[in-house]
């Protein structure tokens, strides 16, 4: 989706790859209620901000209040918070998941898609108009739900939008191993 353009998104950015222990840390904090994680976390973040760009304000990505109920808390919340007393701009809570959907987790591309077409709301439109705005979440996987928010913010007058988050997940196929053989290569000599 992203290599092709089909996304409203004007740009990504992440600290890293998700596995090994950042992808742990990211559990810890999302299903275990680690909440302490989430300043450390931030700090990952700080260190994948575009120095090139300015931002107005920072839009967590919103999860629906009954999961917020049940975890307890916004994941991408908690880690927005202390990046946005970093870059010393608002923390805007201008979008809301005003319908349930089942997690994206498990769901192919499309069926990603289609389960977040119309998910997100926009609350805060005043806060929002013309801002270059940074949409935060933990974990990007298709872009799906980034894509669909950042519709949902640039269709209420927001000029950019721009996605940080903790990680990316990789989910092009492996490459095949290539190899070289002497029939494969070609002389570059001087002629």
């Amino acid at each position: 989706m992203c290599r092709h353009g089909f996304t409203a998104f004007d740009a990504a950015y992440c600290f890293g790859s998700y596995d090994g222990k950042l992808r742990d840390l990211i559990h810890l904090l999302k299903y275990q209620s680690i909440e302490p994680l989430a300043k450390p976390l931030s700090n990952l973040l700080i260190k994948a901000l575009p120095l090139d760009q300015r931002f107005d304000c920072i839009v967590p990505m919103p999860i629906h209040w009954f999961r917020r109920i049940s975890r307890g808390f916004n994941q991408a919340e908690l880690i927005a918070t202390p990046l946005a007393k970093y870059m010393s701009i608002p923390l805007v809570r201008a979008l809301r998941r005003p319908h349930y959907r089942p997690s994206q987790v498990g769901k192919t591309n499309a069926q990603r898609r289609d389960n977040v077409r119309g998910a997100f709301a926009v609350n805060k439109q005043k806060e929002i108009i013309g801002q270059r705005v940074l949409l935060v979440d933990d974990v990007f996987t298709t872009g799906a739900s980034a894509s669909a928010c950042a519709a949902a913010l640039k269709l209420a007058g927001a000029k950019h939008v721009s996605l940080l988050t903790l990680a990316r997940v990789d989910r092009r196929p492996a490459m095949a191993e290539f190899r070289f053989s002497p029939a494969n290569t070609t002389s570059m000599g001087a002629a």
